[in-house]
């Protein structure tokens, strides 16, 4: 099978996937107790019978489940995922000022994890019984055990009262004045603490499955054979080595590409960080679901297509993931 027919066939199925994904989140948010009605009602300052009727009839509330749901369908293969009755906003809109922002804290805290992780474990890997390596594997341990929103509390607790030295909310300083380079490190100095804490987590995975698959690799006969022809340490590990070794690690990133998305959600709350991870916080709880939907889909979307881009990493990296199938 080549590789356009592969492609093609894995974004097929990754439409069907989004699309159930669709009707279990309309699903579940139908059958969610509470009248969605009132909910508007109340945030208008109540309502008698007639306008909860009208508000009914306005959002399409009083028509039957799978007439709602082939609405809401039809809808969103426009790009149209309704309005927000809690911001009164177009809710795509609403998603698509939010989302550069958690791109940004979840993007960075990938590159961090796997950059650091990979590091780490390689270095651990030649050196399995130095110092580095016990702290690679306590250090992997403290991280993947401690909850995200934990490490978030302490950094910040931290960095407000013992080292005031980075912001610890909001993702800009709307005081500050200049150019663009002002403006880019103003926002990378808000970057750093969100994009640890939530990077904590996933560099400890990282760093413990690149230690394992280095050391597997090292110890196979094409590596002897490399050190036998007189090449350097170095040539061994970075130049046939790592890149076998690289594989499974861009497969475990790519499936925890939704861990990192919904840890995203803790993070931006600690921090403030104004993300779809806030509005989502913030439309739960003035249920507000025409946005909770929105995010769901913009979520699943995110994640769907950072396992396609997984697959396409694999083949770069790994030839053999190519081959006929």
């Amino acid at each position: 099978m080549t590789f356009i027919n592969t492609f093609a066939t894995r974004v097929f199925y990754a439409i069907i996937l989004l699309m159930a994904v669709l009707v279990l989140n309309f699903s579940l948010m139908h059958m969610a107790p509470g009248d969605v009605a009132d909910t508007i009602a109340q945030s208008m300052g109540g309502a008698d019978k007639e306008v909860l009727d009208a508000i009914r009839t306005d959002y399409g509330l009083d028509q039957p489940f799978l007439v709602q749901l082939g609405r809401y369908m039809g809808n969103v293969a426009q790009f149209d995922l309704g309005h927000s009755f809690f911001f009164n906003q177009p809710v795509t809109q609403l998603i698509l000022e939010r989302l550069p922002a958690t791109l940004l804290l979840v993007i960075s805290a990938q590159l961090l994890a796997l950059f650091v992780g990979v590091v780490l474990g390689v270095y651990s890997a030649r050196k399995p019984n130095g110092i580095v390596s016990h702290f690679v594997t306590f250090f992997a341990l403290f991280g993947y055990s401690a909850p995200v929103f934990w490490t978030g509390i302490l950094l910040l607790i931290s960095f407000s009262l013992m080292i005031p030295i980075l912001p610890v909310a909001g993702m800009r300083d709307v005081t500050i004045e200049g150019n663009f380079w002002v403006h880019f490190i103003d926002v990378a100095r808000h970057l750093v603490l969100p994009m640890i804490t939530l990077a904590s987590i996933f560099l400890a995975l990282y760093s413990r499955l690149s230690r394992a698959t280095m050391m597997e690799t090292l110890g196979s006969d094409y590596v002897r054979t490399a050190k036998a022809k007189g090449l350097s340490e170095r040539q061994v590990v970075y130049k046939h080595a790592l890149k076998n070794s690289l594989s499974p690690v861009i497969t475990l990133a790519g499936l925890q590409f939704s861990a990192v998305v919904s840890g995203a959600v803790l993070v931006e709350t600690v921090f403030s960080w104004p993300g779809l991870g806030t509005l989502a916080f913030q439309s739960i709880i003035a249920r507000d679901t025409p946005t909770i939907l929105g995010i769901l889909f913009f979520s699943a979307l995110v994640v769907i297509v950072g396992n396609l881009l997984t697959d396409l990493a694999l083949r770069l990296v790994d030839p053999r993931v190519g081959g006929k199938g």
